[in-house]
């Protein structure tokens, strides 16, 4: 067990290495910079202003010795100072990944605990009304976009009803508040957008447990099982499901990436203080260190994620340590 993990975890500095590179190249080739949002409206600015910007921010450099200097700073975390306001970029991030995490980390508690109970449910009930039921209700998921689905429930709860906050992650008087009303403050502003952030994952996995409980209880060791007299309880929940498990633990690892891809969206569209947000900012102002910084911080996550999911498989599935 101890090599496998040492193995996976020297694979992540090349891959580290090689996203750093194509983050790099890609948002230095895109169009238009930063100097350009700050003197384009202005007149006043000349050439010679733009040149001597462009030296402070160290933009008139060849693009190699710009990623060289960015990767040695980067080896001592120092991620630099946003052209924006001069801030540390270390500490903007430090201020937006809590809120990140933590919506990312109970979307993914969400989608893994009801996935498995509507994917097992409908197995075992197979074409009852029931199954047919979870079917539509996944392909609800699949097909409704989340942007347009959250400003429904934001029309709906927020507006209409007015039963829940649609922006932000604290209410205006959250200091007064006492601990206990702290925390369903937060709850409150939580459920929004974890359930638009856990809908479209819910979709497919659920879908994708059916299909694996499916195939596991029609092998040959459970008709053992069923035929030495065990309940069906112990045949499905002990014997079969950690078998499903297996491809399910591989597929919530591979939707880390999408979560956190996508809070760009929800954190956007919910106001929600966290990298995502931070990231769509960034990128309107073409403050490079924050994009690059973001853009570290989530590749390290995803990293994390997989790496978490290849041990819990190796845990579940002990031929994988051998191999």
């Amino acid at each position: 067990m101890l090599n496998y993990l040492i193995k996976r975890i020297i694979l992540i500095i090349p891959l580290l290495l090689g996203i750093s590179i194509l983050t790099f190249t890609i948002i230095h080739l895109a169009p238009g910079n930063p100097i350009d949002m700050v003197t384009s409206l202005n007149p006043d600015i000349d050439a010679n202003a733009r040149a001597r910007l462009n030296s402070l921010y160290g933009l008139d450099k060849p693009l190699w010795v710009q990623y060289w200097e960015w990767l040695k700073r980067l080896a001592t975390l120092n991620f630099g100072n946003s052209f924006k306001d001069g801030r540390p970029v270390i500490e903007k991030i430090a201020e937006r990944l809590p809120p990140t995490i933590l919506l990312n980390v109970l979307s993914l508690i969400l989608i893994f605990f009801f996935a498995l109970v509507i994917g097992i449910s409908s197995a075992v009930r197979q074409n009852t009304l029931y199954d047919k039921s979870m079917t539509i209700f996944v392909f609800l998921g699949f097909s409704i976009p989340v942007f347009w689905l959250a400003l429904l429930l934001m029309l709906l709860f927020g507006v209409i009803l007015g039963i829940l906050p649609i922006s932000g992650m604290h209410s205006v008087n959250y200091a007064q508040l006492s601990t206990a009303g702290k925390l369903f403050d937060l709850l409150k502003h939580l459920l929004l957008p974890v359930f638009v952030s856990a809908f479209g994952g819910l979709a497919y996995l659920s879908r994708y447990s059916r299909s694996s409980m499916l195939e596991v209880i029609r092998q040959d060791y459970i008709r053992t099982a069923r035929a030495k007299g065990l309940p069906e309880k112990t045949v499905i929940y002990k014997h079969a499901l950690r078998n499903v498990l297996i491809p399910i633990v591989t597929l919530l690892g591979l939707s880390l990436p999408v979560l956190i891809s996508g809070s760009v969206i929800f954190e956007t569209i919910f106001a929600w203080p966290g990298i995502g947000r931070l990231a769509y900012q960034a990128i309107m102002s073409r403050d490079y260190p924050v994009i690059l910084g973001v853009s570290i911080i989530a590749t390290v996550l995803t990293l994390m994620g997989n790496l978490l999911a290849d041990i819990t498989y190796a845990y579940i599935d002990p031929r994988v340590r051998y191999k």
